[in-house]
């Protein structure tokens, strides 16, 4: 009789779980408290997959010999403490594709910055002409990609909620760009609970792998000084000259293999200096994965970021509008008012996630001329700046960009960096950075109608 693995929500990973169970020939059920979207429905029903969708039948879920769980459900959950007190065992789908994945695995986690490093690393290997896949947090579910395609390469964006189901993943390259407070209420609000997740990624690595981490995150930095760490270590450093992979202003010098290569940051498609710690780590991975330099060099040009992170949507009448919707808290609007020289129409606001707006204070104060506040409640935003810049407020991205369109001057940027969570006014922040992007380019088409 074939094991029986119980599939804890439908989503893309626990689909892509199902379909690899299926094809081992495992005994699979899929079950989800919520209803199942249509196109993992028809995938379930393809691979003739028993599933259900808006409960959770116990007699049929307790009786597996594993379980996987989507990230997205909660430890403390109802069903998943009674599969717990049976003794089963539970693992993410990244858990359980890792044990059948057959090339090396380069993982990536992070508060900020992880999926622009994910996409670069696997940007310069593909270009590189390596038979390489995209999967995790960002992309494809990786055991969908493990059951259906092999690649000697796979490049995993991991969340602290994925990480906490792994227990066995061993990636031949880690990076782990930082750590700052973040789902706290999925961590008891004990900041070291987070931690100690996100270091998971290394547990199982050793002295013949490879893990890159940025120097200058103190939590980072005092957390390796305290724990045990087994693979190779490279730092990567802002300030420090010494270290073998470091950035002075915007010029990086990377001494790995043997070879010093130095790369203008002008010479990228990135700007800020978040994006150069991000641009080392990629290129730190690329080279331990054996692409050439030159490649390295040619796809750094090429390579375009993910929507929502610093998107560059259009310049109007010499102002360029900037969407930054996934900044979603203050650390990632460090990232982005540290992108730029000129003064800023910063446009804020939403959801207020416990922010301490004093982080960026002085950022604000050399370089923003406008906040325009973009949300239902913006009473904390306001008190943090007022008297500091000019204030506006809106509830709507169509006055918005009427507003910051009147109140710009050539040379300058507006800025959505919004600090806060979407979901007074938006579905989610994609939606957010979407509307603002659709207003600025109708603006755009509308000026050059004016001007013809």
């Amino acid at each position: 009789m074939s094991k029986r693995v119980i599939i804890l929500g439908a989503g893309e990973s626990g689909t892509g779980a199902a379909i690899l169970a299926k094809v081992k020939g495992y005994d699979v059920f899929v079950s989800d408290q919520g209803s199942i979207k249509l196109k993992y429905r028809d995938l379930l029903e393809k691979y003739d997959i028993p599933f259900e969708e808006s409960k959770h039948t116990e007699s049929e879920i307790l009786n597996g010999s594993l379980v996987i769980k989507s990230p997205g459900i909660a430890d403390k959950a109802e069903i998943v403490e009674k599969i717990k007190s049976l003794g089963t065992e539970i693992i993410d789908e990244i858990e359980f594709a890792s044990r059948f994945a057959q090339g090396k695995i380069i993982a990536i986690t992070g508060t900020n910055g992880k999926t622009t490093t994910t996409l670069l690393t696997y940007h310069l290997l593909r270009s590189a002409g390596y038979n390489v896949g995209l999967a995790g947090n960002v992309g494809e579910s990786f055991a969908y990609k493990v059951a259906l395609e092999k690649h000697d390469w796979y490049v995993l964006e991991i969340s602290s909620f994925q990480l906490d189901g792994i227990n066995t993943l061993k990636p031949f390259i880690g990076m782990l760009t930082n750590i700052t407070p973040d789902h706290l209420d999925r961590y008891e609000y004990k900041l070291e609970n987070y931690i100690n997740s996100k270091f998971r990624l290394i547990a199982k690595m050793d002295s013949a792998d490879h893990f890159i981490y940025y120097k200058e995150d103190l939590i980072v930095n005092r957390e390796i000084n305290n724990r045990a760490v087994f693979p190779q270590v490279i730092q990567v450093s802002l300030k420090d000259e010494n270290e073998r992979v470091h950035a002075i202003n915007a010029t990086m010098t990377v001494n790995l293999n043997g070879q010093i290569e130095i790369i203008d940051q002008a010479d990228t498609s990135l700007k800020g200096p978040h994006n150069l710690i991000n641009t080392m780590m990629a290129v730190s991975a690329a080279l331990f994965a054996g692409v050439p330099m030159d490649s390295i060099r040619a796809s750094l040009k090429t390579f375009k970021n993910a929507p929502h992170r610093l998107e560059s949507v259009a310049t109007i009448n010499g102002v360029e509008y900037v969407n930054d919707s996934k900044a979603t808290n203050v650390d990632s609007v460090v990232y982005g008012l540290g992108s730029y020289d000129q003064s800023l129409i910063w446009i804020a606001g939403g959801i207020d996630k416990g922010n301490d707006y004093n982080l960026i204070m002085d950022q604000v104060k050399k370089k923003v001329r406008v906040l325009i506040c973009l949300g239902k409640d913006n009473e904390k935003l306001k008190k943090a700046f007022i008297g500091v810049v000019q204030i506006v407020e809106t509830q709507s991205v169509k006055e918005l960009i009427k507003i910051a369109s009147e109140l710009a001057k050539s040379g300058e940027v507006v800025l959505l960096s919004p600090a806060c969570a979407s979901f007074d006014l938006f579905k989610n922040y994609e939606d957010r950075g979407d509307q603002f992007r659709q207003g600025v380019l109708e603006l755009k088409k509308k000026t050059e109608r004016s001007s013809v």
